[in-house]
């Protein structure tokens, strides 16, 4: 349970796993740390199965293939992963302590952990049906073939899983209490011209079934009526929180979001932050985006770290092969 590293990154989505990848190329040991039990993040946790399309030179990819990938890169230089592992409590010198007792001892680290822990709003009409028909995330598309699909909500997640899903569901129904939608404009247009069933200024008022899911009632006003329903998806948003990292003593904004300095440094000296959780003027919270903060933060590290070492080592076309 006590680990020795250069390098700990707190958080395995693909900021973290990038991040793990380029600082095996500088030569640095690595831990990677996160309190999900796979590595991954959001994507894995939520959105394994939607297509991404802002990754370069990949016209789209799907989220758990994009994890496959991140994984393979790092693979060759052995990180450790300590996942299922919550960061408690960053002692000096750059000692992180879990929930479950493990103990990293890093010379540098880097906070790659997007928007912290996130738990899922509840649909309480459904709540019982948890694991029996009511889910959160989208795990696997074919789950849902043949099925007739309830997805509550209005936002990105409700119409990518509408579109992703209607090719191969028996029927798919989204329904929102709102007339207008937080989706983007381009999904909801393209799922309004799918077989995909919009009722707005509506809400999933029961849930009617035995041990699993068999039928919805809907209510708008004082209009009530049922239709067949296997599956609910419950696309309301999440509440996030960094927990611990609050206690740490670094600048975090609402928080939420940790400052940086263009070397992706924090207001502490050793640690940095890459990723969705860290902000600047002019930030883009894009996985893309993240991939160049975690090589940025990985070089500066490791000048942290030793610094007879360089900011840039050269390209890795410049590396013997082999």
């Amino acid at each position: 349970m006590n680990h020795e590293v250069d390098l700990l990154i707190v958080g395995a989505g693909p900021a973290g796993l990038f991040a793990a990848y380029y600082a095996g190329f500088r030569g640095l040991s690595v831990a990677v740390l996160d309190s999900l039990p796979e590595p991954g993040g959001q994507i894995n946790a939520m959105y394994p199965e939607k297509r991404i399309s802002d990754i370069a030179g990949f016209p789209a990819i799907r989220g758990r293939e994009l994890v496959d990938r991140l994984l393979e890169q790092a693979a060759p230089f052995r990180p450790r992963y300590l996942l299922g592992h919550r960061a408690e409590t960053l002692e000096p010198g750059f000692a992180v302590t879990t929930h479950r007792g493990a103990r990293v001892a890093a010379k540098a680290v880097i906070i790659t952990g997007g928007i912290g822990t996130f738990t899922p709003r509840p649909l309480p009409a459904a709540q019982r049906f948890e694991g029996a028909g009511l889910a959160y995330f989208v795990r696997r598309l074919e789950d849902y073939a043949g099925t007739d699909v309830v997805i509550v909500g209005g936002g990105d997640s409700a119409f990518d899983w509408a579109e992703a899903l209607h090719p191969l569901a028996k029927s798919v129904t989204v329904v929102h209490r709102r007339d207008t939608f937080r989706a983007h404009p381009a999904t909801v247009a393209a799922v309004r011209a799918s077989p995909v069933e919009i009722t707005t200024g509506a809400q999933v008022s029961k849930v009617l079934g035995g041990e699993a899911i068999e039928r919805v009632e809907i209510t708008r006003g004082d209009q009530a009526w049922t239709r067949s329903c296997q599956r609910i998806i419950a696309a309301l948003g999440f509440t996030a929180n960094l927990g611990p990292l609050l206690d740490w003593g670094i600048d975090i904004r609402n928080r939420r979001h940790i400052p940086v300095d263009s070397s992706m440094a924090t207001n502490v000296p050793g640690v940095f932050a890459a990723g969705d959780i860290n902000d600047y003027p002019g930030k883009a919270r894009l996985i893309a985006v993240g991939f160049g903060e975690a090589a940025t933060a990985v070089n500066n590290a490791a000048h942290f770290v030793d610094p007879e070492q360089p900011v840039f080592p050269g390209h890795s076309t410049d590396a013997p092969a082999g």
